[in-house]
């Protein structure tokens, strides 16, 4: 049953999202458990909302690998290597992960990694996505923005769309409006594309 299907999520934030995954969870409504949330700070707040669900945590640093004298590839490798030996996931969920993963860690679960990105397909890639879209509207060069949950490749933002959704923008927004706009549909959205994802391994 699908129910059994394992999800790892990795946050660096507050874990919104991961809150939103894990109500969906408690409804019946995920399609799986989260058995582990990893994340790359020691402050991140998701790791509080984990602990509250009674979720397994992890953290790894990679400011530890620089001061070793290790690389990155040596961070997504080792991270890869323990979240599979520890928890053999189906599928691996980006929810705010500020951390650009290589094939290192890519290879390691191939066409098993989603990630939440507020940008629809082929605009605004990368960082800071909600603030450009803003900059934009502000420029009159842009009407609405949106969200897509896509399939993780080695190009940032670039893999296959999973679910994606336009969110307009309003006239008198501030960029918080805006990003409230934004969050609010994510938290709809992320669930839905996960429950997507693991019905079709079935």
């Amino acid at each position: 049953m699908s129910s059994n299907k394992k999800i790892v999520v990795l946050i660096s934030g507050s874990g919104s999202n991961l809150q939103a995954l894990i109500d969906a969870e408690k409804r019946g409504e995920l399609g799986g458990k989260i058995t582990l949330v990893v994340s790359n700070k020691k402050s991140a707040y998701g790791l509080t909302r984990a602990a509250a669900a009674n979720i397994p945590t992890y953290v790894q640093l990679l400011k530890d690998y620089r001061t070793a004298g290790k690389t990155r590839e040596d961070f997504d490798r080792d991270l890869a290597h323990h979240i599979q030996d520890t928890h053999a996931p189906d599928l691996v969920v980006l929810a705010g992960w500020m951390h650009i993963l290589s094939p290192a860690f890519i290879d390691c679960f191939a066409s098993r990694i989603i990630n939440l990105h507020p940008a629809l397909p082929g605009e605004l890639d990368g960082a800071h996505a909600i603030d450009r879209a803003y900059e934009e509207f502000k420029a009159g060069k842009r009407s609405r923005t949106g969200i897509m949950v896509h399939h993780v490749i080695p190009e940032v933002d670039k893999g296959a769309p999973i679910m994606t959704q336009e969110i307009p923008c309003v006239a008198d927004d501030s960029l918080e409006d805006l990003e409230a706009r934004i969050h609010a549909a994510e938290h709809q959205i992320l669930p839905k594309a996960v429950r997507a994802v693991l019905d079709a391994m079935e």
